[in-house]
């Protein structure tokens, strides 16, 4: 039974590097958005903007946001793999062999998951070669921990959305609803310490915020959140996103 779950989960972690490699179009599409607001506007943030109280706007300040974007991208968007799928006929063919569910749900969560990570880390090195400083190797391996954690979560609810939604452009329309808040919302653009009390609320209650805050301990050694309300946020979040999705995608109809 244990052999037969790693087996699933782990073909479906394949096939979904398999299409990842082959799809160079989206490789570049989920990296565009974040490195063009990591050179553009981050460098011109960074020029322009100082923080309240005194002291510049380093670059540096924003590339844990935008790493944060790559990832929420990257792992909402692998939902759209579960439509496909269903549409050319692949899930009913998997779904009808004697396996869980749910462990085939778990493969693609962590094989989109594993590319979201590689996009990371991609803008992660971007910007140390534009010029921003990490703390120590030891945080960029933490950070990437964290990626894992808050990709894990935004995957499962991509699952989740999937498994309910029957068209691409439904997803997608949900995507464009989701994604822009939650980014704006992040603290990715601004400081979170001196908000106005309802924006503090929005914000707290964002997932990503704690994706971000963490990313920005590890990489940068400073952040508003404590770090470890940050990772027990990312943990809860992503065993309960993995969890709804495993279960939305155990009782979709196909």
């Amino acid at each position: 039974m244990v052999k037969k779950a790693i087996n699933t989960v782990y073909t479906m972690w394949l096939r979904e590097m398999i299409r990842f490699e082959r799809s160079k179009t989206r490789i570049i599409g989920a990296l565009a958005t974040p490195l063009f607001f990591l050179v553009i506007l981050g460098t011109g943030f960074s020029s322009v903007f100082q923080f309240r109280g005194g002291g510049t706007v380093n670059i540096g300040f924003f590339a844990p946001g935008f790493i944060g974007m790559t990832i929420l991208f990257s792992s909402l968007l692998g939902g759209v793999s579960i439509i496909w799928d269903r549409e050319f006929g692949f899930l009913k063919e998997i779904l009808i062999a004697p396996v869980s569910r749910f462990f085939v749900a778990l493969g693609k969560a962590i094989g989109g998951v594993t590319t979201a990570m590689i996009q990371g880390v991609l803008i992660m090195v971007i910007a140390w070669f534009i010029g921003v400083k990490y703390e120590s190797l030891i945080g960029v391996l933490a950070a990437v921990v964290v990626m894992f954690l808050s990709g894990i979560g935004f995957m499962g609810l991509g699952i989740a959305l999937a498994s309910k939604i029957d068209s691409h452009e439904g997803f997608q329309m949900v995507m464009s609803f989701l994604t822009m808040p939650l980014v704006l919302l992040s603290g990715t653009f601004f400081p979170i310490s001196r908000l106005p009390g309802w924006l503090s609320v929005l914000v707290y209650l964002n997932p990503l915020t704690y994706g971000v805050e963490a990313l920005r301990w590890y990489l940068l050694g400073s952040s508003t959140v404590p770090i470890e309300h940050s990772i027990g946020v990312l943990v809860l979040f992503a065993l309960a996103m993995i969890t709804l999705g495993g279960k939305l995608f155990g009782k979709m109809r196909i």
